[in-house]
């Protein structure tokens, strides 16, 4: 097996100097480890530019996407306790979703459509159900983006969204194509249906306290939004321009929180790297079994018949999707070279909107953490420079 080398690892730290040098990202913090042994612990650069606060490694950080492996793994856990089935109907758990309609494939208005099928929960979990997100190109895309059909806070709460997008028609039959979406966010609801407590409750339970992970949430206290970095943005100028602060931010106790398990978490690089381990060792951390490793080898294997770019787009935020599958809640590499992105055939993983990103290869045992807060991810291509980086330190 190749060995990292961690003084071949020392150009990630110019990177990340580069980066903040040159006005690309304000700050950043990254985690590399091999057979668990941390081998690079990093941060440059500043959580806040108004306030001159720096970027620590345990600065609190907005995840956004980096939430679906995390509401996957606790759908997985209701399903190894016979509470779920993945072939199930949605509608099962959600009645408003009984009487579903797609887009006609040439459709030019969302009021031509046919009736489809209620999306099972597996087609949530990986992306071929229907659904979609206001930022994708297409009729329903612009149709939820114009409506403002988004699980954010303000947005009147979960189960209120959910029913909102229930009302609206599906973009293609469920099963037919693959459309990152909200996917992740319905199942947060029919998790809540299913258990009787909410999503934070849920997973506070089931994932954070046996593993640990004592900085990870939905709402951040207010004692604590000093920690949570400002989210940034590009202007018309190139230049970085505030999205959100932290310490008005809109996760804080001052806005209306959503429980959306599809983006809505906060967390540091220790706390995600913990569950990035549990991933990597199939289930089971110190001790704590979180789900057998059975299930979560199923989770890392693509589960999808083909590659995503034969499905739907080729390439997405930034990710390649010629070459790569999708597992449970995260991408999997199936060519190296298709996929035109360094790693080994069987990397899992995935990003934030703000640039977060995370994957743990089996090939190396390598596990990676990068944070930093940049809409949109696909800005500059961070991702693929940081994974060439990496494997540049293996012998």
């Amino acid at each position: 097996m190749q060995i990292l080398d961690e003084k071949k690892l020392e150009p990630i730290k110019w990177w990340m100097r580069s980066n903040v040098k040159n006005g690309r990202i304000a700050g950043s913090s990254v985690l590399v480890a091999q057979n668990g042994h941390i081998a690079l612990l990093h941060a440059e650069g500043k959580r806040s530019l108004p306030l001159n606060l720096s970027f620590k490694i345990d600065t609190l950080t907005r995840i956004y996407s980096m939430t679906k492996p995390i509401t996957a793994i606790a759908v997985m856990q209701l399903v190894n306790e016979g509470i779920l089935a993945l072939e199930q109907p949605v509608s099962d758990f959600l009645a408003e979703f009984s009487l579903c309609e797609a887009l006609l494939k040439d459709s030019i208005s969302v009021a031509q459509t046919e009736p489809a099928s209620s999306p099972n929960l597996f087609q949530l979990l990986v992306h071929t159900s229907g659904l979609t997100y206001g930022f994708n190109k297409g009729l329903l895309p612009d149709h939820y983006r114009k409506n403002s059909i988004a699980f954010e806070p303000g947005s009147g709460g979960l189960r209120l969204m959910v029913k909102r997008v229930a009302a609206q028609p599906l973009a293609f039959q469920p099963g037919t194509r693959w459309e990152y979406s909200i996917g992740v966010d319905i199942l947060g609801a029919v998790i809540e249906c299913v258990t009787g407590q909410t999503l934070d409750q849920v997973l506070q339970k089931r994932i954070f306290d046996p593993l640990g992970m004592k900085n990870t949430f939905f709402e951040v206290p207010e004692s604590r939004l000093a920690e949570l970095a400002d989210c940034y943005t590009l202007g018309k100028d190139g230049l970085l321009e505030l999205f959100d602060s932290g310490k008005d931010s809109i996760f804080g106790p001052r806005g209306n929180r959503m429980l959306a398990g599809g983006g809505g978490l906060v967390s540091t690089l220790h706390d995600y790297f913990r569950f990035a381990e549990m991933l990597r060792l199939d289930g089971s951390l110190d001790g704590a079994e979180i789900l057998p490793s059975r299930l979560v080898q199923s989770i890392k294997r693509n589960q999808l018949s083909c590659e995503i770019a034969e499905m739907g787009p080729t390439s997405f935020a930034e990710m390649p999707m010629a070459g790569v599958g999708f597992g449970l809640g995260g991408a999997v590499i199936l060519d190296p070279k298709r996929s035109k992105m360094v790693g080994n055939v069987g990397d899992f993983g995935w990003g934030g909107m703000a640039g977060t990103y995370f994957w743990i290869d089996p090939v190396t045992q390598v596990t990676c953490i990068f944070f930093t807060q940049l809409i949109p991810s696909s800005a500059h291509p961070l991702r693929s420079e940081l994974k060439a980086l990496v494997h540049n330190a293996l012998n």
